[in-house]
């Protein structure tokens, strides 16, 4: 018996070797296996994999496309305010990299973007950047018997988690990178990570501009560990520095002292993700003190038709209370991403209370469709209404009620193939009478998008 159980053990096939997916982040992606001549399937798998001296698996260059076309509607702009009339456009980015890898330890990633705005009447830093160099960097990795060291120097991107505060941006137009010095180390169920950047300041002159933001820096450390089995908690203290910053209710150099927690995971078909942040510090000669908390939780009944996940977001961020009184209780969202509320660019994360109930449902396997509600007050009248990112809207400080509005929100993504996605969002927000008194008033958004990956 022992001899057969041996033979069958030694006769027992290893895993075939996978295509990678395609992923958000393309220097992630390992095409290794495509050595495998027999893996080769699809147009231009030549291209996707090129060999390098010696024979090695883990040496070759790859190269990529990522194209992205979506249309927009906007009849509202900042609800209209301040010659916000409608507006429709075509937003383009284009982008193509090439990834480098030495062998198994040593990584060369290089990506080029134009980034183009058509027909659009008020283009803004996140909308265009033609023909620049967006990501740029060398990295390294070595695994030992504690764990693994990552490293990347370099113009490169990084997000955390639901992406509310650190993100790469990738709702708008225009990604967001930085030239940072990236290091992380993974052992069992830790991870320890810390980063020293300058925001990548975007330029639209000539091509080849963009530099890093000398009068701005952003660095970070921060923990993670995993609990409960899969389930992630993590904190992370990070130093936002700004030359040159204003505020409503302050100006001049920001020194921001960031201190942030999370927890979230799923069990029994529930899931959440809970953060918050607190910031310190001082603009110019005023104090900062300012925090925001956010959350989401859902339900998903996995047996029944078209699997429907029933969730609930509530998110709450501090306002500037009283004017002139040396403190800013503005809360800074530092990165956050367009996708974190909706696409329409009407909710900013700062001075509001949010609670947004949420169905979503897969009618099919490659279709998902959420339908949700958002209501929104300001966490004080004091302080203004703000957009996305941190946009006060103009006559909103000081005056009318907490009341901000409500909006309604569809969204469907389809995978039409594992290079191509597709999705819809319409929004339709019902401004309150804070921004009606100011001179906005209702605002309706529909975006169509389409996103080839190669």
């Amino acid at each position: 018996m022992t001899i057969s159980c041996s033979f069958a053990y030694a006769q027992s096939p290893a895993p075939s070797p996978k295509r990678p997916a395609i992923k958000t982040n393309r220097w992630q992606e390992d095409w290794s296996a495509l050595s495998d001549p027999s893996l080769k399937t699809e147009p231009l798998d030549d291209l996707k994999y090129i060999g390098l001296p010696p024979d090695d698996p883990d040496s070759y260059v790859s190269f990529g496309l990522t194209l992205r076309e979506r249309y927009e509607v906007n009849t509202a702009p900042g609800f209209g305010i301040a010659g916000g009339a409608r507006d429709s456009y075509l937003l383009q980015r284009a982008q193509i990299h090439i990834d480098t890898h030495f062998n198994e330890n040593w990584q060369l990633f290089t990506q080029f973007e134009d980034v183009r705005a058509f027909g659009k009447a008020d283009i803004g830093g996140a909308d265009e950047n033609e023909l620049d160099l967006r990501l740029a960097f060398l990295g390294y990795s070595e695994t030992f018997d504690a764990g693994t060291f990552k490293g990347r120097v370099g113009r490169q991107d990084f997000a955390f988690d639901l992406q509310r505060f650190v993100s790469s941006r990738d709702g708008p137009n225009v990604r967001q990178s930085f030239d940072a010095v990236w290091a992380d180390w993974e052992s069992g169920p830790w991870r320890l990570l810390g980063f020293v950047s300058q925001p990548v300041q975007y330029r639209n002159d000539d091509p080849f501009d963009d530099t890093s933001n000398g009068r701005f820096t952003f660095s970070t450390i921060r923990l993670e560990r995993q609990v409960f089995g899969t389930n992630e908690l993590s904190a992370y203290y990070a130093l936002y520095d700004r030359d040159d910053a204003h505020y409503l209710d302050a100006a001049g150099d920001e020194e921001r002292h960031v201190f942030d927690a999370r927890f979230a995971g799923s069990s029994h078909n529930f899931d959440w993700d809970l953060e918050g942040m607190g910031q310190l510090g001082t603009v110019g000669s005023s104090e900062i003190r300012a925090w925001a908390m956010g959350a989401r939780a859902g339900y998903t009944f996995a047996d029944a038709s078209w699997t429907p996940r029933v969730g609930l977001q509530f998110d709450i961020a501090s306002g500037d209370r009283n004017r002139g009184d040396g403190t800013v209780e503005t809360f800074n969202p530092l990165f956050p991403n367009g996708y974190y509320f909706t696409l329409g660019g009407y909710t900013g994360y700062s001075n509001l209370i949010h609670v947004k109930p949420s169905i979503t449902v897969k009618p099919a396997e490659k279709l998902s469709v959420t339908t949700a509600v958002g209501l929104l007050w300001r966490m004080t009248t004091a302080d203004a209404v703000y957009t996305q990112p941190s946009i006060p809207v103009a006559g909103t400080a000081g005056d009318g009620d907490a009341w901000t509005g409500a909006y309604v929100q569809l969204r469907a993504d389809y995978a039409f193939t594992p290079n191509l996605t597709g999705a819809l969002e319409a929004v339709h927000y019902d401004a309150g009478s804070t921004i009606r008194n100011a001179g906005g008033h209702d605002g309706n958004y529909l975006g169509a998008e389409l996103k080839f990956s190669w």
